[in-house]
């Protein structure tokens, strides 16, 4: 059988430890630095639900109306590049079936314009690049990556503040398991409204300084393990005027007791999660482990190679490796006698 070039085992060898550090580099460095929120995001999530609304038209609170919340996602990635954090402009809509499509925000019963920056890796809000508002908590529109079973603290924009999630267990949502995380609101005065006082039950006056009192119902939320991202998710907004130094609610601007993902918006974010799991399982296991073992094979047959040329050499030139069958036996006989 016809022998390798000389070189050959040295190439396996070499090339084997190539790989081997490959695997490691595959699983230890670059799949955890590939756990980064994208930059280049463009989302859009859709909720719907029924609840009330004050219509503004009627003057009066109506109810068992369909709700759609629309939000919108998009990347600033020259400002992500620049400044090394994920950048998101977010747009939300709160619109009733006159309102949609939503031609104008104006139109909409609620419309807000926020920028989210964080940091890409922790999802820790960073305070920079027009950041508004300024926002805290662990959680938003994606919880960080490697969701731990335990309470987070999700930031709600309408409170202004951060809202407890507890972890609830395991959840599926189409075929697909994350973690499932629940919490609410108590009843709260954010912030205080000029209306005409027989909208508070104050007719006597022409405008009040009323209170706005935000409440939510329940958060409920289903996030990838791996990721973080949001696959689910489940609010019960309520929003009301009371008047003022008063503790009743006088008018309804918004209630409703659950308005959820869409079943297309639920498949779009499984699809992405999916996708998000694949590649970060490509890097941080199938290639470091093909890598592995393949370059553990070049390593051990090089190795062969080299210890079968360097005996074969040695016996060729006469060294230890099989024992010297001295003189002839004449020559023997010739010295005995």
């Amino acid at each position: 059988m016809k022998s390798p070039p000389a070189k050959f085992p040295f190439v396996c060898v070499g090339l084997g430890t190539f790989l081997l550090v490959l695997a490691g580099m595959l699983a230890w460095y670059v799949e955890p630095r590939a756990e980064r929120t994208s930059t280049d995001v463009d989302a859009t999530t859709v909720f719907t639900g029924t609840g009330s609304y004050f219509d503004t038209d009627r003057i009066r609170t109506v109810r068992n109306q369909d709700l759609t919340i629309t939000r919108q996602v998009r990347g600033d990635v020259a400002e992500s590049e620049r400044s090394g954090r994920a950048v998101w402009d977010v747009t939300t809509s709160v619109d009733t079936d006159e309102s949609l499509p939503a031609a104008d925000p104006h139109d909409a019963l609620q419309w807000t314009k926020e920028r989210w920056v964080t940091d890409r890796a922790t999802n820790a809000p960073v305070h920079c690049c027009g950041e508004d508002p300024v926002f805290a908590g662990e959680a938003y529109l994606k919880f960080p990556f490697r969701v731990e079973k335990r309470t987070y603290t999700w930031w709600d924009s309408t409170l202004g503040a951060t809202v407890p999630l507890r972890y609830e267990g395991k959840a599926k949502v189409r075929g697909y398991t994350g973690y499932r995380f629940v919490g609410s609101v108590a009843p709260t005065r954010t912030g205080s409204r000029q209306v005409p006082g027989r909208i508070v039950g104050q007719p006597d006056k022409g405008q009040v300084l009323a209170e706005e009192w935000y409440a939510n119902h329940r958060v409920d939320l289903v996030a990838d393990p791996r990721t973080g991202r949001i696959v689910y998710a489940a609010v019960g907004p309520r929003l009301t005027l009371r008047a003022p130094g008063t503790a009743r609610d006088a008018a309804v601007l918004l209630d409703s007791r659950k308005i959820a993902f869409t079943p297309a918006t639920q498949r779009a974010q499984v699809a992405l999660a999916r996708d998000d799991n694949d590649l970060l399982r490509l890097l941080g296991t199938v290639l470091p482990l093909v890598a592995g073992v393949l370059g553990a094979l070049l390593v051990a047959a090089g190795t062969v190679f080299v210890v079968r040329g360097a005996g074969g050499r040695r016996a060729r030139d006469g060294q230890p490796g099989r024992p010297d069958p001295g003189p002839p036996s004449t020559t023997l006989q010739k010295t005995m006698m």
